[in-house]
């Protein structure tokens, strides 16, 4: 009872005390370097225990990927825990495992990532062993056929059997008119079915290569520890591509509103779903993005959210509700809003509810009430966040690969904090366009009736 006594008065503490948070509310000494070769590393000291969590992110994912063979860099992610010749499959994970380490890996638009999490005193092995299937990947098909089908298996299970998942994949598709953004990261399932053990290894020399790399160590190390290590492991490795800018086929001018329905017999409970083209962090004005931030926290997160307010407590519609903006991403990005009906309340009540809510923000803006709220609730989010060695590695990572730098990640509470009713009001205005969205609708099909026989 002590400690979650003492967590309640620390985090009303810091709360109020966010009015004065200085600019460098991110962690403090994060470094940033290049080795030789061009990979890319940024250190962030967490001295609380002698634990690290090492990631190595790639600068490619599922848009990066060649037309016609989408889920090939999620599959290449499978296939990356099949062994080298120097460290057969299993060995990697066999010694994790016996120190009590633990691993996984992720793959998305933007990226790819692989990490570990071990006591400081094994880095250096975790070093050497990521370093190894950088470049030392031993593909077979004996190996490669079997992962595909486990590729498979998990869209079956993921995507195939949840209507949730298949029409958020139809309102993506629907949102992206051009940008390779559209494509499940999990690939179409008749393309997965195509992949081939060649594709996996050109996409593998094509992108793995330590100048297309970031090196994020979160943990119980010092700067010069680092680079120690990662020039004596990373460091030994020659780059075996050029690597050049990241242009894709970008969205033209979108002028009308687009509609999804899917009817599936598991649907259990109807829910709508909206997104919204918008501007990323990377690609959005200055302020614009963070702007958007604090609308999606007014609008849609928490019980004090504006949606939830007016259609869970004042007008008893919908079970849920909220709204979301995707923000890290190279380029244009999501803003979504969705809710849920009670039973007896149709989807076009629940839709016209949500507009409501968003013609509102659109005509009178936010109050400073709520604006000093949500801000305040982005910026302590911000600072528990820095309780996860895994969550700071995650922020700089995803940063770096989507076009930011690691001094924007520093100075992202700053800006938060410019934001103004103002802009969030202008954000509305300019991006909650009906023109620029795609709405969902998820209903349950209904069995057909058999036709009677005169």
């Amino acid at each position: 009872m002590k400690n979650r006594l003492t967590y309640v008065v620390t985090a009303l503490t810091l709360i109020v005390a966010l009015s004065g948070l200085r600019a460098d509310a991110a962690p403090p000494n994060v470094s940033y370097f290049k080795l030789a070769n061009g990979m890319e590393i940024v250190v962030v000291p967490d001295r609380r225990t002698p634990v690290v969590t090492h990631m190595v992110w790639y600068k490619v994912g599922a848009a990066d990927e060649t037309p016609g063979k989408s889920g090939l860099a999620h599959f290449l992610e499978h296939l990356m825990f099949k062994g080298t010749a120097t460290n057969p499959a299993g060995r990697f994970s066999k010694e994790l495992a016996a120190i009590g380490g633990q691993e996984n890996a992720f793959t998305g638009s933007d990226y790819t990532g692989y990490y570990q999490r071990a006591s400081r005193e094994h880095l250096r092995m975790l070093m050497e062993f990521e370093a190894d299937r950088m470049t030392g990947l031993v593909l077979t098909d004996e190996v490669v056929a079997p992962e595909l089908n486990v590729v498979l298996e998990e869209q079956n299970q993921r995507v195939a059997n949840s209507p949730a998942a298949r029409l958020g994949e139809q309102v993506e598709a629907a949102l992206y008119l051009n940008h390779p953004y559209g494509r499940p990261v999990i690939g179409w399932r008749p393309e997965i079915e195509k992949l081939t053990r060649e594709d996996a290894l050109a996409f593998y020399v094509r992108f793995y290569t330590p100048n297309n790399a970031i090196l994020v160590v979160a943990g119980d190390v010092s700067a010069d520890e680092v680079k120690a290590m990662a020039e004596a492991t990373y460091g030994k490795i020659a780059p075996r591509a050029q690597i050049g800018p990241r242009i894709r086929p970008q969205e033209p001018p979108q002028v009308s509103r687009r509609q999804v329905t899917l009817a599936d017999p598991q649907v259990a409970q109807p829910s709508f779903q909206r997104s919204y083209l918008v501007p990323s962090a990377a690609t959005a004005k200055a302020g614009e993005s963070e702007a958007i931030e604090v609308l999606a926290h007014v609008l849609g997160n928490g019980t004090a959210s504006r949606l939830y307010r007016t259609l869970v407590v004042d007008r008893a519609l919908a079970v849920s509700t909220g709204a979301w903006y995707q923000g890290s991403a190279l380029d244009s990005t999501r803003f979504g809003v969705y809710g849920t009906p009670k039973p007896n309340v149709s989807l076009t009540q629940i839709e016209d509810a949500i507009d409501e809510v968003l013609n509102e923000v659109l005509v009178n803006g936010v109050s400073e009430d709520e604006l000093t709220r949500s801000k305040n609730r982005l910026l302590a989010d911000a600072i528990y966040a820095q309780d996860s060695q895994a969550t700071m590695a995650r922020w700089y990572g995803t940063a770096l690969t989507t076009g930011s730098t690691v001094e924007k990640v520093g100075s992202w509470p700053d800006r938060i904090r410019q934001v103004t009713a103002d802009a969030v009001r202008n954000a509305a205005r300019s991006w909650l366009d009906r023109s620029h969205s795609v709405s969902g609708y998820l209903i349950k099909e209904q069995p057909k009736r058999e036709e009677k026989r005169s």
